[in-house]
C-alpha cells in the first residue's frame, strides 16, 4: 500500500541504515524518484536520481491513451506505469494533486487517471507523495503561475539535459520530470531538518 510522505522517518525503507546514522549521511544517499503527471489521454512520467543536491536524469516518456471507452485507456496507463517502475526501480513516487477546474466532469476523469497512476506506485510498495500545480512550479520555477514552456525550459536546465534527449522531452514529460524534482526538493529539506513551506 502506498504511504504518504510526512517525515524523514517515513522516507526511509527497510533496507535503509540504521536510524542512528547521521541526516547528512541520508542526504547523500542516492535515491531514484518517479514523478508521473496522470492524464486521461497523455500521462507523462520522468524518473530522475537524487544525491544530495545533485539531480541526474534517468529517463522520461509519455503514455499515450487517446481517445474511446475510459476502462481500456485507464488500463494502459496502469500497465505501462508498471513497465516503467519494474524497469527503472524507483525507491520512491510523486504525484500531481487533481486541480479542479471548470469542467468538472474533466476533473473527474482526471481524478480516475490520477487514481490508476497512484495504484501503480502502491502495488510495487513505494512511497508515496503529491503536490499542489502551484507548489510545483514555485519548486521549478519559483512563479507559481508559470506556464508549461517555462518549466520546460527549467526542467531541462536543472537535469543539464541537452540534444535528443532534451528535444524529445514532451511538455507532459517535462511536468513529470517537475514534479520528481519538487519532490526532491521536499526531501532534501526535510533530510536536514527544514520544512519547506511551498504550498
Amino acid at each position: 500500500m502506498a504511504r504518504r510522505i510526512r517525515s524523514l522517518d517515513e522516507l526511509r525503507r527497510p533496507a535503509a541504515a540504521p536510524a542512528a546514522q547521521p541526516a547528512r549521511m541520508l542526504a547523500a544517499a542516492p535515491v531514484r524518484i518517479l514523478g508521473i503527471d496522470p492524464g486521461s489521454r497523455f500521462t507523462g512520467w520522468g524518473v530522475i536520481e537524487a544525491r544530495g543536491a545533485k539531480l541526474t536524469h534517468i529517463a522520461h516518456g509519455c503514455i499515450v491513451t487517446g481517445e474511446g471507452a475510459l476502462p481500456p485507456r485507464l488500463e494502459r496507463i496502469h500497465r505501462e506505469l508498471s513497465v516503467v517502475i519494474a524497469e527503472h526501480q524507483p525507491r520512491e513516487y510523486a504525484v500531481e494533486e487533481v486541480f479542479m477546474r471548470v469542467n468538472i466532469g474533466t476533473a473527474l476523469i482526471l481524478g480516475q487517471a490520477r487514481g490508476v497512476a497512484v495504484l501503480a506506485g502502491a502495488i510495487a510498495g513505494l512511497p508515496f507523495a503529491e503536490y499542489a500545480p502551484a507548489q510545483i512550479k514555485r519548486a521549478i520555477v519559483g512563479n507559481g503561475r508559470a506556464d508549461k514552456s517555462q518549466i520546460q525550459h527549467m526542467v531541462r536546465l536543472l537535469l543539464k539535459m541537452q540534444g535528443e534527449t532534451a528535444s524529445t522531452m514532451t511538455a507532459d514529460a517535462a511536468d513529470a520530470l517537475a514534479i520528481a524534482i519538487c519532490h526532491a526538493h521536499v526531501r532534501g529539506t526535510i533530510s536536514q531538518g527544514i520544512q519547506g513551506h511551498w504550498g
